[in-house]
């Protein structure tokens, strides 16, 4: 399986020349080469995970391919694409899209403020290996991961936040993703922080860059 980390939160994974995007949002360069995917998964509503235009490109390749999303997401896209087909999951839901096996964890965004609602969120753990829980710190109960996606700056998160995550978690393999807004400098420091304490733990962390790929 290999991964490969776009900018900010968009992930693409493939097996056997079959594509599985994660959140390709509005932070994420236009999309292309999409031709061969299977399956997108989208974890919430926010524009930096999904953008009409982004999972149109996917489309325009992929006829048949399947879309999974809790249900904010289903009724935002169908605000937009009344002809698209998005099934709503939720917490403990498994889809299999060959060579795909999608878990679903957790319920809710993480809170930015009081005054702003919360809104659906899901993780996925795919092929019981790579974890990416979206826009909350929700623990996968009753699965060893292999592979973490951990948050590195958000309004709704802090630093110490995605350690604690990471120090619960314990993975083997541990990467950055949501960092489009630090600065090289945040980078660096958020990096350390997380190959720290992923080290503790007796795995390794992976500096991931846009473009950068990781076989799993």
């Amino acid at each position: 399986m290999k991964l490969t980390k776009l900018e900010h939160a968009a992930l693409i994974i493939e097996v056997s020349g079959k594509k599985l995007y994660v959140d390709p949002g509005s932070f994420t360069t236009a999309l292309t080469g999409t031709a061969g995917t299977v399956a997108v998964v989208i974890t919430h509503e926010h524009a930096d995970h999904w953008t009409p235009e982004q999972l149109g490109r996917i489309v325009e390749m992929n006829s048949n391919l399947r879309i999974f999303a809790p249900a904010g997401v289903a009724r935002a896209i169908a605000a937009v694409d009344t002809d698209l087909d998005v099934t709503t999951v939720q917490a403990g839901d498994v889809m299999e899209v060959a060579p795909f096996t999608l878990r679903f964890f957790g319920a809710t965004h993480a809170v930015i403020h009081e005054s702003i609602p919360v809104i659906d969120n899901v993780g996925v753990f795919v092929n019981d290996e790579l974890y990416y829980a979206g826009d909350a710190f929700t623990i996968p109960e009753g699965v060893e991961v292999g592979t973490l996606a951990v948050p590195a700056a958000a309004p709704w998160m802090k630093i110490s936040e995605a350690m604690d995550f990471i120090d619960a978690i314990k993975p083997k393999r541990s990467f950055p993703t949501h960092e489009m807004l630090l600065s090289r400098a945040g980078k660096d420091l958020s990096n350390a922080r997380f190959q720290n304490v992923t080290q503790l733990n007796g795995g390794e962390f992976f500096p991931l860059e846009p473009g950068d790929s990781l076989d799993l």
